[in-house]
């Protein structure tokens, strides 16, 4: 007897934000085993990542240009029709099976207020969990740390973006992700957005994903030097200039404290942190051209469009 075909389920999509890496989408999309419809917007208008996104069947964008992931997810939305199916955003070099998939589903059909739920990550050939909670970025937490004071801090507000399953009403609800962050924290933005709308974050240890981590962008200054900027310009729309000052100088502060007392690897990373944000990270990346300028911009998401 032959196997049964897979029958892609219609109230689930799947978006991937590929740059480069057409090996990694290959694993991560195969592994879904084909249940869900995939649509794999391509930042770096790679013919092999075209050719990976046509042998499985997932519909292939190239916007023609580095959207960055916000703008990314956004032109996979457009096509959706939103609220009508929820989305599992994925990075490329991430992945899960349907399983894991179903159980992440389960929250969502039995929390009508969870907005979006992230599965528990590990790294490929190891056993130890991976960081997927978060606290929100605010001053007040900064300069808890910079006094010695964050391991009294606890509790988390945000899950990582690189695997998360998203409720269609609540992107309806609360909009597209902000399009002022290129890479890193726009997440954190999205979900602090949803919760001051009323819904809520989950995090689900019964779903596994793996994650390799870095792998759309292997040069490490660069991605500091990303991860920083989407971090200020997270803390300036939420708490100010006069905010993101505080934190600012918090950060300094604790990495200065950090660089006294290590040593090695750990003092030079610690120094060079310090140096960033004394300069802006957000300037040092634009001038570096790490990140493109660009105001925030929010769009309504209701009815999107229809899949094709």
């Amino acid at each position: 007897m032959s196997a049964s075909p897979v029958r892609t389920d219609p109230l689930l999509h799947v978006v991937v934000v590929a740059y480069g890496d057409p090996t990694a989408l290959r694993s991560s999309l195969e592994r879904l085993g084909g249940a869900y419809a995939v649509v794999v917007v391509d930042n770096s208008s790679d013919p092999e990542t075209a050719a990976v996104a046509a042998a499985l069947g997932a519909r292939y964008v190239d916007p023609g240009d580095n959207l960055g992931f916000a703008a990314g997810v956004n032109r996979a939305l457009s096509e959706l029709p939103i609220p009508s199916v929820d989305v599992l955003l994925l990075n490329p070099d991430a992945s899960l099976d349907a399983a894991a998939v179903e159980r992440l589903r389960d929250v969502l059909a039995e929390e009508p207020d969870v907005a979006c739920v992230a599965p528990a990550q590990r790294r490929p050939g190891s056993d130890a969990a991976a960081p997927v909670q978060w606290p929100f970025p605010t001053p007040l937490r900064a300069w808890a740390e910079a006094l010695g004071l964050g391991r009294f801090l606890r509790g988390w507000g945000f899950v990582s973006a690189s695997v998360l399953l998203v409720r269609g009403a609540a992107l309806a609800d609360v909009g597209s992700f902000d399009e002022g962050f290129f890479l890193y924290a726009e997440e954190a933005d999205w979900e602090r957005r949803a919760v001051q709308g009323a819904w809520r974050v989950s995090f689900c240890e019964d779903a596994v994903a793996l994650h390799a981590g870095e792998g759309t962008d292997p040069d490490p200054k660069r991605r500091e030097q990303r991860f920083h900027a989407g971090v200020e310009r997270y803390v300036r729309k939420w708490h100010g200039a006069g905010g993101w000052n505080a934190y600012r100088w918090a950060t300094v502060l604790t990495a200065i404290r950090r660089a006294v007392v290590a040593g090695g690897e750990r003092r030079r990373s610690s120094w060079r942190l310090a140096r960033l944000y004394a300069q802006g990270p957000y300037r040092v990346a634009r001038r570096a051209g790490a990140v493109p300028e660009r105001r925030h911009n929010v769009r309504s998401l209701a009815n999107a469009g229809p899949a094709r």
